[in-house]
This record gives structure tokens, C-alpha cells and sequence, in this order.
């Protein structure tokens, strides 16, 4: 099966399946091995500094001859610095995301580096395309990680943002499996963005710890928590338990600040800490049931995508 559309043209990618450029998780070995099976890798810039983004770059480069990108969150304050090491390595897809969508878009373009951005809501959509980006993901609130502050989620999400623009949009947002990808293509979508589920993969940078989280994860296992300094979806354990109490009791952004620290993430993602670090997963985690390769991965959502496909075809001929 070849899957085309405008963002497998624009990616030239075989399937219009984006691996999500996660911090901690999305090094050279996860990109590479998406690419080299059809999608498209990210690499995840928001947990490297400008010297080991290079390092992945070049070490990605060597591992595949498929198009890969890098992601760059806009509010990191060396954000400069990371696209200048994209431009001088020659990379030609940009996701960018967390902050405003054209603070890089001409130094970009004039490099006819393809830009993307991530939204939350259609106010950013328009945003996004209006300042020159070849697409939007739209990302629902049920995604790991860092959320808009309105908590869309994507079935509500994603078709408002197809009526609202005219640059193809990627859904995000707790799809993990081929019924999702069906799914999101149905609400108008052409392709979609993928992290929790990329993140429990053998290729996966992330502690196996973390990965062991993803996979005992159920519907509720997950909890939004630092609304005042910026959403973020995590599993629940002691250090989200202790947030959640310290906002019910009305802490300031400051007090808040201070409980997330600067490597919280890390601890949890790339040091494995189950109880005091930040493990940012989806609210699909529930039905990620096994760590596979990259390889089976790929496979298995190609496989589902097209019995969910065929199954909804042959609903519609029942209808005659």
C-alpha cells in the first residue's frame, strides 16, 4: 500500500505517518528507523543542545536515505542556535512548535527548508498559514507532553481546523493505532503525528522504565497537571500527585515553576524515576499493549488502517 496525498507529496514519504519529535525519546536510532519504513522521523530538538542535535543530524544522515526532519519548540531561548545547525546540516523539514510560528519562517524559507507547525486551536491554525507554513499539525488535548490551554481534544479539533485553512493539516493527539490513523483521515486530516506509541519501540531513546509505564497505562492513567504554566499530560505518580494537590490549593506560577524544575522531564523520561519524574504519555496509552520495532510498528498500523478502511467500505456497500 502506498498512501498519496498533499503530505506524503510535500514530505515524499510512502505513508502520511509523522513520528513526533519527542524530548528524551526521538534520537537518530527512532528517526532513522521510521524513515527507512515509510514515515517520517523527527528528531527531537527540545531536550538537545545545538552540539548534540548535530551529532543526531549527521549520525540520522548516515543511517537512512529518506527524508527526516527535526523539531524545534520556538521558546527555547537557544531556539536560533538549533535552526542555524538544521540550516548548515542541510535538513529540509522544520516542525516547529511552543511559540509563535513565524519568529524563524523567512531564514527558513529562504533556505526552502518545508515548515510545520503544531497548533491547538484554529485561531493558531490560521496564524500558521497566514505567516507562510506548508502545514499545521493540530494537536488534541489527549497528547503527551506539553497542551494548549484551551484542552480541545482531536475529534473535536481537527475538522474545525480543516474548515478553517487551506494548507493540509496533521492530526495529533492520542492516535496510536491504524483505527486512529482511519479515523483522523476521515475528519479531513492528511496524515497524522504520532509520539506515545513511537516512544514504547525497541528504537526508542527513552528508559525502559518509562516504556514499562506505557505499557501497564490504562484509560485513566493519565492526568493534566501545570495549568497555570502550561498544560502538560503525564501518568500519574508522587510528583504529579503533588502538583495536583499544590494547584488545588491554589499555588502561584512560581511555586509551581519551582515543583517542575529543569530536568524534570528527564528524570522521568530519560532516567527512568517512576515516582518523582515528569513521564509525559497519552491518553492512549491504554492501548499500547507490547513494546514492537519500528519495523513491526510501521507494519501493524498499515495493516490496521487498511482493515478499518475496508470494513467502513463494506458498511457503505451494505447501505445499497
Amino acid at each position: 500500500m502506498k498512501i498519496k496525498n498533499r503530505i506524503t507529496e510535500l514530505l515524499k514519504i510512502k505513508y502520511p505517518i509523522i513520528q513526533g519529535g519527542m524530548v528524551w525519546v526521538s534520537g537518530w536510532k527512532l528517526v532513522s528507523a521510521v524513515s527507512n519504513n515509510g514515515g517520517l522521523g523527527l528528531i527531537g530538538a527540545g531536550s538537545m543542545k545545538p552540539d548534540l542535535l548535530k551529532e543526531h543530524i549527521q549520525k540520522c544522515k548516515a543511517a537512512t536515505n529518506f527524508p527526516f526532519g527535526v523539531n524545534i519548540p520556538l521558546l527555547r531561548k537557544d531556539a536560533d542556535e538549533l535552526i542555524k545547525i538544521v540550516i548548515d546540516e542541510n535538513v529540509k523539514i522544520v516542525f516547529t512548535s511552543a511559540g509563535h510560528p513565524g519568529k524563524f519562517i523567512d531564514v527558513l524559507k529562504k533556505n526552502n527548508i518545508t515548515v510545520i507547525h503544531v497548533v491547538s486551536n484554529v485561531k493558531q491554525a490560521k496564524k500558521s498559514e497566514s505567516v507562510g507554513c506548508d502545514a499545521i499539525v493540530a494537536e488534541g488535548v489527549e497528547a503527551g507532553g506539553h497542551n494548549g490551554p484551551d484542552e480541545i481534544t482531536t475529534f473535536c479539533l481537527i475538522p474545525q481546523v480543516v474548515e478553517n485553512v487551506n494548507i493540509p493539516v496533521i492530526a495529533a493527539g492520542g492516535i496510536v493505532n491504524g483505527k486512529g490513523i482511519a479515523a483522523a483521515l476521515a475528519l479531513g486530516a492528511e496524515g497524522v503525528q504520532i509520539g506515545t506509541r513511537f516512544a514504547a519501540t525497541l528504537e526508542s531513546s527513552a528508559h525502559e522504565n518509562y516504556k514499562r509505564n506505557i505499557i501497564k497505562a490504562a484509560d485513566t492513567s493519565t492526568t493534566l497537571v501545570l495549568r497555570k504554566i502550561g498544560n502538560a499530560r503525564v501518568i500519574k505518580n508522587s510528583w504529579s500527585e503533588t502538583v495536583r494537590k499544590a494547584e488545588e490549593r491554589g499555588a502561584d506560577e512560581i511555586e509551581l515553576r519551582n515543583l517542575l524544575g529543569e530536568k524534570r522531564e528527564r528524570l522521568g523520561i530519560f532516567e527512568g524515576n517512576e515516582d518523582e519524574g515528569m513521564m509525559e504519555v497519552g491518553q492512549g496509552a491504554g492501548l499500547i499493549t507490547e513494546i514492537l520495532s519500528v519495523e513491526d510498528l510501521m507494519n501493524k498500523l498499515i495493516n490496521e488502517f487498511s482493515n478499518s478502511i475496508n470494513k467502513l467500505i463494506s458498511l457503505a456497500h451494505l447501505e445499497e
